[in-house]
């Protein structure tokens, strides 16, 4: 037995005498339900998986580890696409899915305080009934967690209008990488001091773990109004959408899909979008009825001045469902057309839509890859949806080629290589094409300020295992993990 075995027993044990058997995991089987997040190419079974089921609870894991000198990652609903969530070898995988209280729900403060574990859909659900709803909507609202919202600054398909998961915390109560339960922020909008609670959200559990999150609730709008636009290629609907922001409108959502993921789309949930279509864009505007009626008829003549050859007006509730069924469905409808695929998340300036979509056709073609292309086109945040079939020799190579090729191509127009799924595991590698290492070096003293022992979900976002103590100029000696044998400094 290793002595990295001896110490996750010794750890197993004392936090079942905390937390009880049920909340913790050791069987090798029942480990392997956690080895990925929504990024099922990266696979790694944790040592222990933990279940806490309170604040204190979770405060108490953190500090055994803390002592014990084990990692530990945090995993809420495991709907990440970054590997944000993908658990150490050697270390302990905390799920907030049990801390699922909506604690307080106060519409006359436009706020809800939730736990972690809240599914996104239904703080909205809680807040309806007065008249207000939570307006982050990543595509996985009805399974994805508030937590991982947190934690990777999630947005969704009105985050044109209304921001990311950022725009929308006020407060937070966090375990800190040490173990000490804090509050950051409050329910005011703007407490004074350093922005902690801006530093922490999209901080992909490096900072600490989120154990209650106090967000801010919208009114719900007076009018909406959604169509679907069907244009004979990507070019026009590209033209579309920067008609429509030129113009001065900025609508709620403005989504695009390519002829790819249309016929995904298609085969998974027939959507019945308009025959032949080379793109769609979906429109919804929303607010006070007279201002949602003028806007509404500016983006129904710009869209048809772009060439659109059939433009659908959702009549009620249920047509403006099915129209956004097909969009919602993207990312898991191409499993109806392909065995394979990996979800790329990258952002460009939407003026370039065209030309950067021209250039990742080429790529497509040149690497024999298909790429389906589905995107919040009002602000430019691009999810290529890259193709492939693993049992083929050579394809999933040539797929990772083809998504890091468009990762680079953001870059080169002068965008990010994520817009709102993170960088986790998956893109650290691409970080140094946006940052300098000096400009690496100094978020990293944010992190060490947080997490001096680089317990709290090692080897995410950073290209190396850019450790405390290990900054250039900064250095302390050995880190506590190399001398535990379970980091290297490079």
């Amino acid at each position: 037995m290793s002595t990295n075995d001896t110490r996750i027993d010794v750890l197993a044990a004392s936090l079942r005498a905390v937390l009880g058997d049920e909340q913790v995991i050791t069987d090798r089987q029942r480990r392997r339900t956690y080895e990925c997040d929504g990024l099922a190419q990266y696979r790694v079974i944790p040592a222990l998986v933990v279940l806490p089921r309170t604040a204190e609870q979770c405060a108490a894991v953190v500090r055994a580890c803390v002592e014990a000198r084990v990692p530990y990652v945090a995993r809420g609903s495991g709907t990440g696409l970054s590997g944000g969530a993908l658990p150490h070898a050697d270390g302990v995988l905390v799920v907030t899915s049990q801390l699922r209280d909506i604690v307080e729900v106060a519409p006359a403060d436009e706020r809800a305080v939730v736990q972690p574990g809240v599914i996104n859909l239904h703080v909205t659900r809680a807040a309806s009934p007065y008249g207000y709803y939570y307006a982050p909507d990543p595509s996985s609202q009805q399974i994805c967690s508030i937590g991982g919202n947190v934690a990777e600054n999630s947005g969704g398909a009105h985050c044109l209008k209304y921001g990311f998961t950022t725009n929308h915390v006020l407060g937070l109560e966090i375990v800190t990488p040490d173990g000490e339960l804090v509050r950051l922020g409050g329910r005011t909008p703007d407490p004074p001091g350093y922005d902690l609670v801006g530093a922490f959200v999209g901080s992909e559990g490096t900072l600490g773990i989120a154990t209650e999150v106090t967000v801010r609730l919208v009114r719900l709008p007076e009018s909406v109004r959604t169509l679907l636009a069907a244009f004979p290629g990507t070019d026009a609907a590209g033209a579309a959408t920067s008609a429509i922001i030129a113009a001065g409108v900025v609508p709620a959502a403005v989504e695009m899909m390519d002829a790819l993921a249309i016929e995904a789309a298609e085969a998974a949930v027939h959507c019945g979008y308009p025959a032949g279509a080379g793109a769609v864009l979906i429109v919804e505007l929303d607010g006070p009825e007279p201002e949602v009626a003028d806007q509404f008829t500016q983006v129904e003549r710009l869209c048809r001045d772009a060439g659109a050859f059939e433009i659908r007006i959702a009549a009620d509730e249920g047509e403006r469902a099915l129209f956004w069924r097909g969009r919602k469905s993207a990312f898991a409808a191409v499993g109806r057309i392909s065995p394979d695929y990996i979800v790329q998340d990258g952002v460009i300036p939407r003026t370039a839509l065209p030309e950067v979509l021209r250039r990742i056709a080429d790529l497509s073609a040149a690497r024999g890859i298909r790429v389906a292309n589905v995107f919040h086109a009002g602000d430019g945040n691009l999810h290529p949806l890259v193709l492939f079939d693993d049992g083929v020799e050579g394809q999933a190579e040539r797929a990772e080629e083809v998504s890091g090729a468009i990762l680079e191509l953001c870059v080169e127009y002068g965008g990010s290589i994520t817009g709102e799924h993170g960088v986790g595991m998956d893109k650290a590698k691409y970080l140094p094409r946006m940052y300098t290492d000096d400009d690496l070096d100094t978020m990293q003293l944010l992190r060490c300020a947080f997490d001096p022992h680089g317990l709290a979900n090692p080897g995410k976002i950073f290209p190396t295992p850019r450790l405390c103590g290990e900054v250039p100029g900064r250095r302390k000696g050995p880190h506590p993990l190399q001398e535990a044998g379970l980091a290297e400094v490079f």
